[in-house]
């Protein structure tokens, strides 16, 4: 077996490391994006006083990406009077997608959009450098090359990549989580938790992967039901901040699997919210993937123990307990639909990479 496992993200982790951001900029011009939130205004605020002023500040992106938005993005990352040398990411994963955008657009959205429609190259000595300070626990994008780009207006999405997207520095203050509402942290947590499995069923898994993974997911399942009735908690959040943060170096190795890709069309048709949308078939997925490979089934043992449909089932409890529904008719999809949904999710990039490809086919 021929494996290779490689991260170059420097990561800075625990509470208070919010106040390193400002040396790690150093005398460099800086952009930031982030949120137009009060907490965020104070954020930045705050950082702007010992690090200067930025040269730009993006505040127009919410949640998930949107080409429409990026086109402003960019423009306004463009027009500053003077180039930023690198780029602060503070907020959850749409803002470190969003500055990854950036970070490669050259502040021309239609240079990525060429990239992504087009396969045009990206210049790899244009791309910006990257400080990822994440304010959720889940996405793990401070510790991956990609971004998630998505086109709305025309039922897209895209996958930005390229190993100069990595983020020099990851700052994970887990003292920064702890004002997320229940909604985004339940949503967050099993995005981890299904990057962490998926990373596991991977055609690309390796045995450094797979520990992170495993170490994610048996925290993800311990921590994340206590932690939604505890949401002040900073023991916690910490803990599900280094989980969402295994998970997210095991699957910077591998990308992400079938569930993913079932995910994409469940939120462009029905809203709903990506770490839902991509956690609510795992026990389906995972019932595919047993079997398939004895690398793949060891590592769920250590997850779920020796007998592993008890374990799936274990996890369909997981779920229903949170609250999520593992039904694909909750998300309105017939039995019909879900069947084409899923062989043309096993098509695509992500379901590529699903070892259980065969068992998924014939079910």
């Amino acid at each position: 077996m021929h494996w290779a496992y490689w991260n170059p993200v420097r990561i800075r982790f625990g509470a208070g490391l919010f106040d390193e951001v400002a040396g790690l900029i150093g005398n460099r011009r800086w952009a930031l994006v982030t949120y137009d939130q009060p907490i965020f205004r104070e954020l930045s605020a705050r950082l702007a006083r010992t690090a200067g002023e930025p040269v730009a500040t993006i505040t127009n992106i919410e949640t998930n990406p949107d080409c429409a938005d990026l086109v402003t993005s960019c423009r306004l990352f463009g027009a500053a009077a003077q180039r930023a040398e690198v780029i602060v990411a503070l907020g959850g994963g749409s803002m470190i997608d969003a500055a990854k955008v950036l970070a490669a657009s050259g502040g021309d959205f239609e240079t990525v959009r060429r990239h992504l429609v087009e396969k045009t190259p990206l210049a790899a000595n244009a791309i910006v450098p990257i400080i990822a300070v994440p304010t959720t626990a889940g996405t793990g994008s401070e510790v991956t090359s990609w971004a998630t780009v998505w086109d709305s207006a025309n039922g897209s999405k895209y996958s930005l990549a390229h190993p100069g997207l990595y983020p020099e520095t990851a700052v994970l203050d887990p003292a920064l989580t702890v004002g997320a509402p229940r909604g985004l942290t339940l949503a967050t947590g099993l995005d981890a938790l299904s990057h962490a499995l998926e990373s596991i069923w991977n055609v690309n898994g390796n045995p450094v992967s797979a520990n992170y993974a495993v170490e994610a997911a048996r925290e993800i399942i311990e921590t994340l039901p206590r932690l939604l009735d505890r949401l002040d908690d900073v023991e916690l959040r910490a803990r599900q901040a280094r989980a969402s943060l295994l998970a997210g170096l095991a699957f910077s190795n591998t990308k992400t699997a079938l569930a993913h890709n079932i995910s994409y069309d469940i939120t462009l048709k029905t809203g709903t919210v990506h770490g839902i949308a991509c956690s609510f078939s795992l026990p389906i997925v995972m019932g595919w993937a047993m079997g398939a490979q004895s690398q793949c089934d060891a590592a769920l043992r250590r997850i779920f123990g020796s007998d592993l449909h008890a374990g799936a089932e274990r996890l369909t409890a997981f779920l229903q307990d949170l609250g999520v529904d593992t039904d694909p008719s909750a998300y309105g999809v017939s039995p019909g639909e879900w069947d084409r949904l899923v062989e043309k999710a096993l098509e695509g990039e992500r379901g590529r990479n699903f070892i259980g490809r065969q068992a998924a086919k014939a079910a």
